[in-house]
């Protein structure tokens, strides 16, 4: 991974590294931990954790300090997506058992927490009274080099169940992510995220939007679906379905990968995230960077 993003940051292809969080979910290092590794593997590339599911178990004014110093030695390179971490398969239940966080407390601890972030980073001395948090005179030090610094959250509900999750993106995130684990489902949440926006205030042309996907480049789209489908489930179990996988990557030759990327764009994505869902992953690099991003659109239509 460290050795990735070097490569991406020698590139301006790409603009941003991005790696995942949860707390023994899944197999892969803790997510502060990387990060700080990253900010002194590169120079100029935005770090992003997406989503950042453990959010909401983590204590929040430990957790300010550690991201705050994350984007004070990067130079104000921090990007943080969250998310309320609940999981397919029960995952998030046997993790959140170990802090005392059931699932129905993610939501509205992810909402706090976020405002004890806020709070610690533009304020030299907090005091906080919460439904999950109370605590006198806390203060961080250094703070984040970026003001604001920014905290999207990441939600991808079922259309007919989007109201509260996407309400609450427009009413208190500054930008949102999403992964399209339905065919067509970026285009058909961003119509309804613009309307919450617009109830919220807020303009949809400048509102941050990301769609988290993923990327498998081969001779041909079956062969590069089937590689996909293992990849996910060695890694989440077997909780994807052919048609949510197909809707969630990118994948077969180069145009067909390129036409993907593109049709999110044309939905309302201004930028993607890309997983690549292979095990050669310096070949798949390679190919993505000089088959794929180059002839992929960098701007939505008007």
């Amino acid at each position: 991974m460290l050795e990735l993003a070097r490569e991406a940051d020698r590139n301006d292809l790409f603009d941003s590294v991005w790696v995942g969080d949860s707390v023994m979910a899944k197999p892969r290092p803790e997510s502060i931990a990387l990060l700080g590794a990253l900010t002194a593997a590169t120079k100029r590339l935005r770090l992003g954790v997406g989503c950042m599911a453990s959010f909401a178990l983590r204590e929040p004014v430990l957790f300010a300090e550690q991201w705050a110093t994350l984007d004070f030695i990067s130079n104000g390179r921090m990007q943080l997506a969250v998310c309320t971490g609940i999981g397919l398969g029960g995952t998030s239940a046997k993790e959140g058992a170990i802090w005392g966080v059931p699932d129905s407390e993610r939501g509205a601890r992810m909402t706090e927490n976020i405002t004890i972030c806020r709070r610690l980073w533009n304020e030299e001395r907090v005091s906080f009274d919460g439904a999950f948090r109370s605590f006198v005179d806390a203060s961080v030090n250094p703070k984040p080099i970026q003001r604001p610094c920014p905290i999207w959250i990441a939600a991808n509900p079922r259309p007919t169940l989007s109201g509260r999750p996407l309400r609450r993106v427009a009413e208190v995130a500054d930008g949102w992510m999403l992964a399209q684990v339905w065919p067509g489902l970026f285009g058909t949440l961003w119509s309804k995220l613009s309307k919450h926006l617009a109830a919220a205030g807020k303009s949809a042309n400048t509102f941050a939007n990301i769609a988290y996907h993923n990327i498998n480049v081969a001779r041909d789209r079956a062969s590069a679906l089937a590689e996909t489908r293992r990849f996910l489930n060695e890694y989440y179990g077997p909780v994807f379905s052919a048609e949510q996988a197909e809707g969630w990557t990118a994948a077969g030759t180069p145009a067909e990968c390129i036409e993907d990327l593109n049709r999110l764009i044309r939905a309302g994505a201004k930028a993607i995230t890309l997983r690549i869902t292979g095990w050669n992953q310096n070949e798949q690099f390679n190919r993505i960077a000089a088959e794929v991003l180059p002839y992929v659109d960098s701007q939505p239509p008007s």
